[in-house]
């Protein structure tokens, strides 16, 4: 699926992910202005993605001969959030490549269930290569099967 078959608003709402994980800030999360570090933004999408994988796959990632590593990510911030705060990732796949697959990712508060706006947009692509030579390899289909069933 092409990037420009899968319906990207600027402002989406939680409804519009496939995938819905829930994640709690936590006291060190803040930063010293008292809002979420912006490093904390990128733990809560690679939680919410590996989270969503290992428990609906099965994956063990310390066995598995093909991994997904991180090959790009990107955050755009439209409000402050901090601690403490339920929130609620969304998770879709924009774009499934034979070896890459590309997420679009949200982040909202759990607080206003549908209401929420958008906090923050990420994107995150992971490339899935051999274990032990690093090539890049087909996306295993235990997990192409899982990303197609969270695309747009």
């Amino acid at each position: 699926m092409s990037a420009e078959a899968v319906e990207v608003r600027e402002s989406p709402t939680v409804a519009d992910f496939t995938v819905r994980r829930t994640a709690t800030t936590r006291w060190s999360d803040n930063d010293m202005y008292g809002h979420l570090n912006n490093a904390v933004y990128y733990q809560l999408f690679d939680a919410a993605i590996n989270g969503w994988i290992i428990e609906q796959s099965g994956l063990d990632p310390l066995a598995a001969p093909a991994v997904g590593v991180v090959a790009e990510s990107g955050c755009r911030y439209f409000e402050q959030l901090g601690f403490p705060q339920e929130l609620e990732v969304g998770i879709r796949v924009a774009r499934l490549g034979r070896t890459s697959v590309t997420y679009d990712l949200g982040l909202f508060r759990a607080e206003l269930p549908g209401t929420a706006t958008i906090a923050a947009r990420g994107r995150w692509v992971h490339v899935y290569v051999d274990r032990d030579t690093r090539r890049p390899v087909p996306i295993p289909a235990e997990l192409r099967q899982l990303f197609e069933s969270a695309t747009g």
